[in-house]
């Protein structure tokens, strides 16, 4: 599986003091927005004083053999980022976050990755940047794989705090900082359906394939099917904004799907794979209209299924730029992640996610949309697609597909059977 690394920017939260392992255990959903669950958690420490700097997460991969090469790579990254900023690091916290598997226990988690933790200090220290604290948090308890004193870290694990009991988690709603559960949780939302509901789904996928691919391919329907998926997209976000999205998000989302057919859903899927007409989409980042293109994006993203499962690549890009665009980071990181794992070459998820790591205001790729738009709404011919450095967004290229405008699958073989949903 592709992984994605994550560092983030400082936020007001790191005006606070922590001075314990237990603090540190405290902090970690706080410093990232929600719980990293299977998880490394990587946290320079800038200057005399510490104070957290960059972030980085990446999931623990299953091979104990691609540690080493991890740890290496990972270590060297964060390092060179800082760097990059200006400030080498002083130091760095480590945090592996895993719960128990059936029949596991969570100390036997941190057993297990304590081979992972010594490879990162070893990483980290071989760059001449020391690992301060290394903690493991696992079933709600955490362990230090640093401290030998079993009188504040003791062999069984250290419950983590209650949520909302804290001094972090005060200074946390204090400076607006939310935590929206674990990142399993954020995933969820915009991981395609699974069987029996992916069926008819897929079949719809299919014959908006047949009829829709061919006009696109012809060049001449081109530019009136791309009219016709803004259209609908429209029409679907002041849909899905005429409901108020209440209740837990399962709760709110299951309302979203059904809100949308599958004949609808699919031809949106089928129009983004169009780079000019997902460009158009973009346009729907801020104001009235961003909650509801928001909401589209992830119900579309999650009618991606079987064979599809790479298509989601557009409206996953699409929901990540949105929430960048509206300020909710730790959303726009999950979405992008998403992205680049359901096609790793896409490349305005490339440019979005570098940009969110280098910490570029994406106001620069806003006034272009604005104005395109603008411009649209005069009348005035010009380039739908935005100009955004260091590069253009579109879809990559494969053969048969639209060329640099984005890609087109053919349909399905006959016969073939749907592969199950994918997260």
């Amino acid at each position: 599986m592709t992984q994605h690394i994550e560092p983030t920017q400082p936020s007001a939260v790191d005006q606070i003091t922590l001075r314990s392992p237990a603090e540190l255990a405290d902090a970690l959903p706080y410093l990232m927005g929600f719980h990293p669950d299977d998880s490394i958690v990587m946290v320079t420490l800038q200057g005399e004083r510490g104070r957290f700097g960059g972030r980085l997460r990446m999931g623990i991969p299953q091979s104990p053999g691609e540690w080493p090469e991890l740890a290496a790579e990972l270590a060297g990254c964060l390092v060179a980022s800082a760097e990059k900023r200006g400030s080498r690091p002083e130091g760095m916290i480590v945090f592996l976050c895993q719960d128990p598997v059936r029949g596991e226990r969570g100390q036997q988690v941190m057993e297990r990755l304590r081979p992972l933790a010594q490879r990162l200090r070893t990483a980290c220290g071989e760059l001449d940047v020391p690992v301060y604290e290394a903690l493991c948090i696992s079933d709600g308890r955490f362990w230090s794989y640093v401290c030998p004193d079993a009188r504040c870290c003791p062999a069984e694990g250290t419950p983590v705090a209650v949520p909302g009991t804290s001094v972090m988690a005060a200074a946390a709603t204090y400076a607006g900082i939310q935590v929206r559960g674990s990142l399993r949780d954020m995933e969820a939302r915009l991981t395609p359906l699974a069987r029996p509901a992916s069926r008819p789904q897929a079949e719809a996928l299919d014959e908006a394939t047949t009829r829709l691919v061919p006009r696109i391919l012809g060049g001449v329907s081109r530019e009136t099917v791309g009219e016709e998926t803004i259209a609908l997209a429209q029409r679907l976000i002041e849909r899905l904004a005429g409901i108020p999205a209440t209740g837990d998000t399962g709760e709110a989302d299951a309302r979203d799907d059904a809100l949308v057919t599958d004949e609808e859903a699919a031809e949106i899927i089928l129009g983004l794979q169009d780079r000019m007409t997902r460009d158009r989409a973009a346009e729907w980042m801020e104001g009235p209209e961003a909650a509801g293109a928001l909401r589209l994006w992830r119900a579309v993203a999650r009618r991606c299924v079987g064979i599809y499962a790479d298509h989601a690549a557009a409206p996953l890009t699409l929901a990540g730029w949105v929430a960048l665009s509206i300020g909710d980071e730790p959303a726009a990181r999950v979405a992008l992640c998403m992205a680049l794992r359901a096609d790793p070459d896409y490349l305005f998820a490339q440019l979005l996610h570098q940009s969110a790591n280098d910490g570029i205001d994406p106001e620069l790729l806003r006034q272009c949309l604005r104005q395109e738009q603008s411009g649209r709404a005069a009348g005035k011919p010009g380039r739908v697609s935005p100009k955004s450095p260091p590069g253009n967004p579109r879809g990559r290229t494969r053969p048969g597909s639209t060329g640099s405008r984005g890609r087109i699958r053919g349909r399905r073989r006959a016969g073939q059977r749907e592969s199950g949903s994918t997260a």
